[in-house]
């Protein structure tokens, strides 16, 4: 017996707008489904940077579980995905890099919820900064304590911290307590070394002061513009 037999049987005797509301209802599953892993495969690996620089065919690879949700690497922000399971990978340059990111795990509830209750504990960290050195081609990860119940993830939040760790298993950076007022790092490409671009001095992440200044004013948001404008005018 088809699937469509079953769809003729079972709607005999409906109107037609009833007919089609059961055969969206019927369908929306595996449409949503199909979307999910779709987005899951397109979104696996996240390219941190703009433009085409030389050095993106060898970058490097920070590997994120789904408890790591990052949110700036290198003062670039990250996009935001619907699922906050979902494990990434993100491509780095080769250089200095500094990522930003939280620790967030979800635990049900156990006990009877109310209506309009949450159905799940949600355990969030402060945002965390770790810096690190990215070598051509080589695969970063992660490294941190794993809780096995709530309360413990509870006892470990106010001292989390996680490592990076590069590809010998041998811990890299250790990662601290970030706030937006240690946003210093513009947008940027890390360029190891200091350079020299024609007659004008740059830094070591291949930008000019007055370069720096632009990407620093396209990362602040309204307040930060208006304390700046107040600053530079008084």
């Amino acid at each position: 017996m088809s699937i469509s037999h079953v769809l003729r049987v079972s709607n005999s005797g409906l109107s037609p707008s009833t007919r089609w509301l059961k055969l969206v209802w019927a369908f929306l599953p595996a449409a949503l489904l199909s979307v999910l892993v779709g987005c899951s495969s397109a979104v696996t690996k996240l390219e941190t940077w703009e433009g085409n620089p030389a050095t993106a065919v060898n970058a490097a690879t920070l590997k994120a579980p789904g408890a790591i949700q990052v949110s700036r690497v290198n003062g670039r922000a990250m996009t935001n995905y619907l699922m906050d399971d979902l494990a990434l990978d993100y491509a780095l340059l080769p250089g200095e890099n500094e990522v930003v990111f939280t620790y967030k795990t979800i635990w049900a509830k156990t006990g009877v919820v109310e209506n309009g209750e949450s159905k799940v504990h949600v355990i969030e960290s402060k945002p965390q900064v770790v810096r690190f050195e990215a070598r051509p081609d080589e695969t970063y990860r992660f490294e941190f304590d794993k809780p096995s119940s709530r309360r413990q993830a509870e006892q470990m939040l106010p001292e989390f911290s996680s490592a990076i760790v590069g590809p010998d298993g041998q811990a890299l950076a250790q990662s601290s307590n970030w706030s937006q007022a240690d946003n210093t790092v513009a947008a940027r490409t890390p360029v190891p070394g200091d350079q020299v671009v024609g007659e004008e001095a740059v830094s070591g992440d291949g930008m000019s002061a007055l370069n720096r200044l632009k990407a620093v004013w396209a990362t602040a948001d309204d307040e930060e513009k208006k304390a700046f404008l107040r600053w530079a005018f008084e």
